[in-house]
């Protein structure tokens, strides 16, 4: 049986490399860690999260939602894994980072047609089929390899990490812990503002001094993860339609919404962690201590973690993939995760779901299975980052504006999401994808 080859064990890694070992390929997992790690990583984990342990909406009516319901249709390990750790947090799935990235360790390891190599890869095997999932800090020798091999350079831009918080040190008489509009129970903890507390907080941020970014440009802040302090520049209201926003929040000691406010969302599951929701900056570390510390609530605040600041890689995938993210010059050759352009930790897994269960199908069969429509979310991810059509290329969150909707006779907004939702888990539970359970 021919050998896989899988580089990089993140999400879309561990979950390429677990596909085709559930239908019966053997995979040569190459993994740097522990041996090395890159500047946005500290655990010996596989699938570790950084930016955040939410996994995001839930909820069927949001499109990640969706792609999450069509990832646990299709075996996935990453959901399976999240479902094990999860920890409370409303409508949004978050986990137990630790556990979540030992329970999928664990899995990977024990599996008997899983070998897993631990050393750096500079390239990738010249013959044999091959799956690079090394990531969006893809540097050194392999980017190089890349560059080379696709006689141009990759594209770059910003991805930024919110600081986490020791819950001990939240002053809790100035917070208060609730979900908005009391709909999800009390999942986060919240620091109202006063105008004048505002007020002074934004003139703070956006005089404060942000740590020096080398060789790249501020213009290339990816707007899914955009640093608070640029968001904060873009003026006065800003934070308070974005991250701060109020709305659905009172505060139990005045009986009024506050003006503003930060939220916390718990980052472990014994709650003794906490994330600043929407916070991500690359501020000075003493700038943040300083800044954030203005916060009611979080005067006295132990930074568990800083926020940071470091290099995203992303290939021009339109031009350079098929829908299977094969990479269109040599089909033995595949890539997944956010190095090609899908935003996101599920949308991450998802491309890694489907590269390698693609493989794995072409590889027992003869043939590659009936791709998914993109009247899928998984599908639609997949149409996205190989439409050719497609000019200024940029990461993408999953979402309904590129999952198609023709066909859905539905009126209303809520009613036409249902019937996108129902139509879309239809198609994948009918799906080459979801008929090998493991």
């Amino acid at each position: 049986m021919t050998r896989v080859t899988v580089i990089g064990a993140g999400l879309a890694g561990s979950e390429a490399a677990w596909q085709c070992a559930r239908r019966g390929i053997p995979v040569r997992l190459v993994e740097m860690k522990p041996l090395e790690k890159s500047p946005a990583h500290s655990y010996d984990g596989f699938a570790e999260l950084v930016c955040s342990n939410s996994l995001r909406s839930n909820q069927l009516h949001n499109a990640v939602g969706l792609l999450k319901e069509e990832l646990r249709l299709m075996g996935s390990l990453v959901l399976e894994a999240a479902d094990a750790t999860k920890v409370e947090a409303g409508g949004a799935l978050a986990v137990d980072r630790t556990e979540f990235s030992d329970y999928i360790t664990r899995k990977i390891k024990e599996h008997p047609l899983i070998e897993v190599v631990t050393e750096r890869a500079d390239g990738w095997p010249s013959e044999g089929p091959v799956i690079i999932a090394t990531g969006p800090l893809t540097d050194g020798a392999l980017a190089q390899h890349m560059n080379e091999y696709f006689g141009g350079e990759p594209l770059s831009f910003y991805d930024a990490a919110a600081p986490l918080i020791a819950y001990e040190s939240i002053d809790m008489e100035k917070a208060f812990v609730a979900s908005r509009y009391e709909k999800e129970g009390g999942d986060y903890i919240n620091c109202p503002m006063e105008k004048d507390e505002y007020m002074a907080f934004w003139e703070a941020l956006c005089a404060a001094e942000e740590a020096p970014v080398h060789g790249f440009e501020d213009s290339k802040v990816f707007e899914g993860c955009m640093p608070v302090e640029a968001m904060a520049k873009r003026g006065e209201d800003a934070l308070r339609f974005g991250p701060m926003k109020p709305v659905g929040l009172v505060d139990p000691r005045t009986g009024r919404r506050p003006y503003a406010v930060v939220q916390l969302r718990k980052d472990n599951a014994a709650g003794s962690v906490y994330n600043m929701v929407g916070f991500q900056t690359h501020l000075k570390f003493p700038e943040q201590k300083r800044v954030f510390s203005m916060i009611p609530g979080l005067e006295n605040a132990e930074f568990l973690r800083y926020g940071v600041m470091h290099r995203n890689t992303f290939i021009d995938s339109p031009r350079l993939l098929d829908p299977f993210y094969r990479a269109k010059k040599d089909k033995r050759l595949l890539f997944a995760g956010q190095m090609t352009g899908v935003e996101g930790y599920v949308e991450s897994t998802a491309s890694g779901l489907y590269a390698g269960t693609a493989l794995a199908i072409s590889l027992t069969t003869g043939e590659l299975p009936k791709p998914l429509s993109n009247q899928t979310a998984t599908g639609a991810l997949a149409s996205y980052i190989s439409n050719p059509s497609v000019r200024d290329f940029q990461p993408m969150n999953i979402n309904f504006g590129i999952i198609n909707g023709e066909g859905i006779q539905a009126k209303g907004k809520k009613a036409r999401i249902d019937a996108i939702v129902k139509r879309a888990l239809a198609e994948v539970s009918a799906s080459d994808f979801a008929t090998q359970q493991g």
